[in-house]
């Protein structure tokens, strides 16, 4: 194998940045995890720099894809707000690519495990698929006739629909949204609400789902509820052949997955009834999707 006929993947984040050198069937042959370093509370954009030239300088590389969170412009490169990061309009592809010499991509991080699932994964082959990604936050990847939609950045922000218009105020400022209800945290945060006991996480109340506690199934028929209701609205705009749910909450396989089809496909009249599945990739996707940028960026 050709030294270049690999990539380097790269998945920042508000906690830790990930990075690996990625072979053409998207294995990873070396990876790095470093926590975020920040100066005076922002991101470095020169650690991500610095983690790109070092795995570079061990061997020629055909080029680079990076995932980050928040509002980001697939197009330019230009990360629009990413809170976690403290980031607000920084061109970080032209920063990135001045400070490596290298081609380099720079997307949104759900888009980029959408684009994937819906290359490699669950909706490979679909013209028409959702991938929505629920874990500390809930947002989409959406591809339409072939095409992944970017809007700018604004694309895909499904966390945000309102589902219940008196309910918690979201961190958006909004009531009601559908993070407030089936996002992990608000998942944990309103078990220990409604029954008092201390948990640390969402996975704690999927098992207690299992075993039948009545607090975490409401609060979990809750979440389902919300997240049929927004994705009859989805189904509704974009007519998605397939919906994939990832992220952390869908490691809960069919207790989550099963209850959402059901109650999608009871909403549903007119409208196309996608299939409903789990992601296939789980928590490669963010780095399968970066090297697929990796590759894109090579090609130019």
């Amino acid at each position: 194998m050709a030294a270049d006929s690999r990539v380097i993947a790269v998945d920042v984040g508000g906690t830790s940045i990930k990075a690996a050198l990625v072979d053409r069937d998207l294995t990873a042959v070396h990876a790095v995890r470093e926590p975020t370093r920040r100066v005076g509370g922002v991101a470095d954009v020169d650690q991500i720099a610095e983690l790109i030239t070092a795995l570079a300088d061990t061997q020629p590389v055909a080029g680079v894809g990076v995932a980050v969170p928040g509002i980001v412009d697939d197009g330019t490169g230009i990360v629009r707000a990413a809170v976690n990061l403290g980031w607000t309009d920084v061109p970080l592809r032209d920063l990135l690519a001045a400070r490596t010499g290298l081609p380099l991509l720079v997307h949104h991080d759900v888009r980029t495990g959408g684009l994937a699932e819906f290359t490699v994964g669950a909706a490979a082959g679909a013209d028409n698929a959702l991938f929505v990604a629920i874990g500390t936050g809930i947002a989409a990847a959406v591809r339409v006739d072939g095409h992944l939609l970017g809007a700018g950045g604004y694309a895909g922000e499904i966390g945000h629909v309102v589902v219940d218009p008196d309910g918690t105020l979201c961190t958006c400022g909004t009531r009601g949204c559908l993070e407030t209800l089936a996002a992990a945290p608000a998942v944990a945060r309103r078990y220990r609400e409604r029954s008092g006991r201390s948990i640390v996480d969402a996975a704690e109340v999927v098992g207690l789902v299992a075993d039948g506690d009545p607090a975490a199934v409401t609060v979990w028929d809750d979440a389902v509820g919300a997240l049929a209701t927004a994705l009859t609205a989805a189904v509704t705009l974009l007519g998605p052949e397939i919906v994939v749910l990832g992220g952390g909450l869908a490691e809960a396989g069919e207790i989550l997955v099963s209850p959402v089809r059901e109650q999608l496909a009871k909403r549903l009249t007119f409208q196309r009834r996608p299939v409903v599945v789990r992601a296939e990739l789980g928590q490669d996707a963010g780095r399968a999707g970066a090297a697929l940028l990796g590759w894109r960026a090579a090609s130019g």
